[in-house]
């Protein structure tokens, strides 16, 4: 990747500014027009959102971008329509025992609502405070209820069972974290209380240890910074057995999203322990976060800071030397992934804000300045997407492929449109030197 040493946050307030104009009427359009009867928006096909069943982890990023458009803008209709979404839509998530993905879809709703309460941009409302509070107890607790334990420590499991440690809950840890900070635990059986930090800590520290590799002699593919999208165990002793991937090619390749929901949760979490006063397990965070943040600036990204979307795509040779050219979302070989580079962004940027480390900052400020802009954001007032050429599942054959072409392209994901504009809100409250923007209280 070719990082811009120039570049500075003030410089990307034009752009962002036309991001949150373009945004605007695509979540008005969204809501107007979606049927959440039929399940969840999870990404376009021709330019309109459509529910993909898998598991329900996306709802939260609809209504949570209309509360990042009010954020950013103070546009009041925004605030009452991601309000209003999280009261009628969002109760079933709270104690929903089958996903990992609580982080995902309450911090999103319920913890930034809370936030905005809590920095006094919404009207001073105990009850309605407490309302917030309660419903990320209970996402919070019930995340961590999905647990398996390993003969040192343990881990949230995956919808796929016990046996499944994927690096995406890495993210998810958010509401364990603000579930502690509000002073609730876990109750088991016999009334046995269980601390939502130590399980948010044991989590982090088994994904720092088996998905993230630190070229260590691991295996033949131990590349530093290289992540496993999911790490099997034997359910009945906890023993490690292996990596795994269900979104990526390969076990030994790297899932460009699954890395970057690694980069952006090592980060967020080491600036939640130094909030904290807790440096338990900050070696180790510190450690997986620079060798994965390596990586993606080394391995995974092209030269404009986007990622193909894994770096072992069999196809990706076709390409010839694709990490010293920008991005080509419309080649015939295969596709990019501009989500993960929306999540990445955020990584880069708070990795370098922690640590004072002028790389990573720019790193991310690149990486943003190229998804401002064409041919990632889309200016078209048709295509409910805001950033383009995202990819969902390119293995299962889940993502649209446009007529004439060969791989996916053109089309947007929930995901990748929320973390393009936390990513923006995130620089835009830098710019402006106003409240750092943190999901912890």
């Amino acid at each position: 990747m070719k990082i811009n040493w120039k570049i500075r946050p003030s410089h990307l307030t034009g752009k962002i500014r036309r991001l949150w104009e373009l945004s605007g009427p695509k979540i008005k359009n969204l809501a107007a027009t979606f049927d959440s009867a039929k399940g969840s928006a999870v990404y376009t096909v021709r330019g309109r959102y459509t529910a993909r069943g898998w598991t329900e982890w996306t709802q939260g990023f609809q209504a949570g971008s209309a509360l990042l458009q009010f954020d950013a803008t103070d546009e009041t209709e925004f605030l009452e329509l991601g309000r209003n979404e999280t009261v009628r839509s969002m109760a079933p998530h709270l104690s929903h025992f089958g996903v990992h993905d609580h982080g995902f879809n309450n911090v999103s709703t319920y913890g930034n609502l809370l936030r905005l309460m809590m920095e006094g941009r919404l009207a001073e409302n105990s009850w309605e405070t407490e309302y917030y509070r309660l419903a990320l107890k209970m996402s919070a607790a019930t995340q961590a209820r999905r647990w398996t334990t390993l003969p040192e420590g343990g881990f949230i499991y995956s919808f796929n069972g016990p046996q499944s440690l994927f690096v995406d809950t890495l993210r998810s840890l958010r509401v364990l974290a603000l579930g502690h900070q509000l002073g609730h635990v876990l109750m088991e059986e016999n009334d046995r209380r269980v601390s939502l930090l130590e399980r948010l800590k044991m989590h982090a520290v088994a994904t720092a240890k088996y998905s993230i590799y630190y070229s260590e002699g691991r295996d033949t593919y131990d590349v530093r910074g290289r992540t496993a999208h999911e790490i099997i165990f034997n359910p009945n002793d906890g023993c490690y057995r292996c990596p795994n991937t269900q979104q990526g090619f390969s076990p030994f390749s790297t899932w460009t999203r699954g890395l970057a929901w690694g980069m952006c949760g090592w980060a967020e979490q080491l600036e939640f322990m130094r909030a904290l006063g807790d440096d338990s397990i900050t070696p180790l965070l510190r450690k997986a976060a620079e060798a994965t943040c390596d990586f993606y600036l080394t391995h995974a990204a092209a030269a404009d800071g986007i990622p193909y979307w894994d770096t072992g795509a069999p196809q990706l040779h076709r390409l010839g030397d694709w990490a010293s050219r920008p991005a080509d979302p419309f080649n015939p070989y295969e596709p990019v992934d501009s989500s993960a580079a929306a999540i990445a962004a955020q990584g880069l940027l708070r990795l370098g804000h922690y640590l004072e480390n002028k790389r990573y900052w720019q790193a991310g400020l690149t990486v943003l300045d190229t998804l401002l802009d064409e041919p990632y954001l889309s200016a078209n007032s048709k295509h409910q997407g805001l950033i383009l050429h995202s990819v969902y599942h390119r293995p299962n054959g889940w993502d649209y492929i446009p007529p004439g072409r060969k791989v996916p392209c053109g089309e947007s994901s929930s995901w990748g449109d929320y973390h393009a504009r936390e990513a923006a809100l995130y620089v835009q409250r830098v710019a402006q030197q106003g409240r750092y923007l943190a999901f912890y209280l």
